[in-house]
């Protein structure tokens, strides 16, 4: 299905498409409703209709009674003519019955009831008129009073009948309803379901792009589908792509060539000051031999500075594509620990190993650089004949690493800046403690990229550096 031209459009559509069927069933619940109002104004005009000509035609018999008794008696033309007149509006009462809904018991007494006025009519009316007793008259006008007020009685019913027949429809419609919203319902969250995944695959490709931008992937292209708009925001990523690939490139190619530029020419003075050192050229006096020295010293600590910034780059570059495995921590700490060894024993410092059996998801070349470099500083900063402990241990879902020395520690001053890059601190274990400040930056980075935190304890005397990580890699969107 082709997607309209901007992603405003395509909601917009979504949002109509989700809405017809609740739309729907709320115009056909607003027909029905104006269907049952019609029917009960019609209902109860009906009711009305029969209760008010009922009673009315009750009034015209009682008028007819004592009309028909007086022609009998009197015989004056005066009122043969009133007769005449009730005569007639007792019809047009009839006629207006007859056009009610009426049901065959109501029609049969009105029939019934017509019938017997009408031969009451053309009995009095007949020229010449029959002699009539006043009893017959009586018994005549009794049957027809009768007959009307079974009429009456019957209307009564009809307002009964028109509430039953509005209950039951109104009964009808109202499970009509029920069905209508849950069945809208129903079609309108399957439309939402199916327009969501329809809505969400461009911003899903857009998602899946930034995160391989963000891991550094510049090698495969960045193809994004849905609307035009989202259409241009990925190639405008796919250029982004390439040209984060060339800038990477050119990166790659000026550590490079920063790498052989400043070592040729670091060989060959270091090469230099060792000729020069083992008097190659000639014996050299004191003061000479002490400036070759430093010369020879001095190249080292830069060649040696030189590799540890380009270590440092290549580490915050390897921090953004860990590749997680299972790895068992102990054994890991222990072999890490144990490679300090000869640097321990020319300072004739104690290692303590307390390590529990417990294994993490994580990437082993940065996990081994973490402790490496956390060691490698306890070493470093504590002086001749100290100890240096290292613990690991599970912490629920984390695994806990804690390098503790005897060295002067960390000051409170330092704690927060200790893990920035090029930060030294002041060296008071000794004077010749030197380094270029980037263990420590690097142990954070690789640390945080798994998701865990480093950090100074300030309990105790020493340096005590706790690593906590998280036993199960996380996930690219909890990485996010």
């Amino acid at each position: 299905m082709a997607y309209p031209r901007s992603f405003l459009g395509l909601l917009l559509t979504g949002f109509t498409v989700v809405a017809l069927p609740l739309v729907g069933a709320l115009a056909y619940s607003a027909w029905n409703t104006e269907r049952l109002a019609e029917q009960s104004r019609n209902a109860v005009f009906s009711a009305s209709q029969a209760a008010r000509a009922s009673r009315s035609l009750v009034n015209r018999i009682g008028s007819i009674e004592r009309m028909a008794q007086q022609i009998v008696v009197l015989d004056d033309p005066e009122i043969e003519a009133d007769y005449q007149r009730v005569h007639q509006n007792f019809k047009q009462v009839a006629d207006e019955l007859l056009l009610l809904p009426l049901d065959e018991s109501q029609l049969s007494a009105l029939n019934r009831t017509v019938q017997q006025e009408q031969a009451l009519y053309d009995l009095l009316s007949a020229k010449p008129r029959p002699k009539l007793h006043p009893r017959d008259m009586s018994q005549r006008t009794g049957e027809l009073a009768e007959n009307a007020y079974e009429v009456l009685a019957i209307s009564y019913l009809v307002a009964d009948r028109e509430v039953a027949r509005l209950r039951a429809n109104a009964e009808t419609v109202q499970r009509r309803l029920i069905l209508l919203v849950i069945f809208g319902t129903a079609v309108a969250l399957t439309i939402a379901l199916a327009l969501t995944r329809y809505i969400a695959r461009p911003i899903t490709q857009l998602d899946a792009a930034i995160r391989q931008l963000g891991g550094a992937d510049f090698a495969h292209p960045i193809t994004v589908g849905g609307p035009e708009d989202l259409q241009s925001l990925g190639e405008r990523l796919d250029w982004l792509r390439r040209r984060l690939a060339e800038l990477e490139a050119e990166k790659n190619r000026f550590l490079r060539h920063l790498s052989h530029e400043l070592k040729t020419p670091l060989t060959a003075l270091r090469e230099g000051a060792e000729l020069l050192n083992d008097q190659v050229g000639g014996p050299l006096a004191p003061p000479q031999r002490q400036v070759v020295g430093i010369m020879r010293d001095n190249s080292v600590k830069l060649q040696r500075l030189i590799e540890d910034l380009l270590d440092y780059q290549r580490a915050l570059h390897a921090a953004a594509s860990l590749m997680p495995r299972i790895v068992p921590l102990d054994a890991l700490v222990r072999e890490v620990a144990l490679g300090h060894e000869l640097a321990m024993r020319a300072k004739a410092q104690r290692l303590v190993l307390k390590v529990d059996k417990v294994a993490v998801e994580a990437d082993p070349e940065k996990l081994r650089s973490i402790v490496d470099n956390l060691v490698g500083n306890a070493v470093k900063f504590t002086p001749a004949g100290g100890s240096i402990t290292v613990l690991a241990r599970a912490n629920g879902p984390e695994a806990v690493i804690d390098v503790i020395d005897s060295g002067p520690g960390v000051p409170a001053e330092e704690r927060e800046s200790i893990f920035d890059s090029f930060f030294r601190g002041r060296a008071k274990a000794s004077s010749r403690v030197e380094g270029t400040g980037l263990g420590l930056a690097i142990a954070r980075e690789f640390t945080e990229a798994h998701g865990g935190r480093i950090s100074v304890v300030t309990e105790g005397g020493g340096g005590h550096f706790r690593v906590r990580l998280p036993r199960k890699a996380r996930t690219l969107e909890e990485a996010a």
